[in-house]
């Protein structure tokens, strides 16, 4: 792939962003991890509202790269190359950021852990989970609905595919039950983020 395509991908995404926060000495890496409907983005904005940081949402900027995604692997290759630069870029800089993607499988991880270790950031992990019946009924309201300003087109074909590729993670996290009250799990990983 070409660096300067990259970079030149990184410059649009990060252009997307906004007013970034104020550096910091140590800045955090909060990663969301989950099944589609499972409440990644719900839990990311929740946590964006209590801390100000940006928010990386794959679904979002993928739209910003290709206005009409194919999800070919192609294509999530090009995004995420330009995600993970954008990511080292911030995060040197001391730019806190909350991911909010997939990240099913440990390969994909791994390659997150490392971008976090080389400016020394504090990585929190936060795996959103749900019934699948409730799953379900999610992703049908937002295809009737007409997407209600969602940003992901999984629909339930998608969560089904994708749920037979999701890997354990290994790493100390969180988990966050969104049929639920996430206020709980949600003052943990607050606590972590401001420690």
């Amino acid at each position: 792939m070409d660096n300067s395509r990259v970079e030149a991908d990184a410059r649009r995404l990060e252009k997307s962003l906004g007013q970034l926060p104020t550096p910091e000495a140590q800045p955090v890496f909060i990663v969301v991890s989950g099944l589609p409907g499972t409440g990644k983005s719900y839990l990311s904005r929740k946590l964006a509202e209590r801390l100000s940081y940006p928010i990386l949402e794959s679904d979002s900027l993928r739209k910003q790269l290709f206005p009409a995604p194919t999800y070919s692997a192609r294509e999530s290759g090009i995004l995420f190359r330009a995600i993970h630069r954008l990511i080292e870029e911030l995060l040197d800089k001391g730019i806190s950021l909350i991911l909010d993607a997939t990240n099913l499988t440990a390969r994909y991880r791994e390659r997150l852990y490392k971008i976090a270790e080389t400016p020394g950031a504090r990585l929190i992990i936060a795996r959103t989970k749900a019934p699948p019946e409730i799953v379900r009924e999610r992703l049908e309201n937002r295809v009737e609905k007409g997407r209600n300003g969602e940003k992901s087109d999984a629909d339930w074909e998608v969560y089904q595919k994708l749920a037979a590729t999701e890997e354990k993670i290994r790493r100390q996290h969180f988990v966050v039950d969104t049929s639920k009250d996430i206020t709980p799990a949600m003052e943990k990983i607050l606590k972590e983020a401001r420690r």
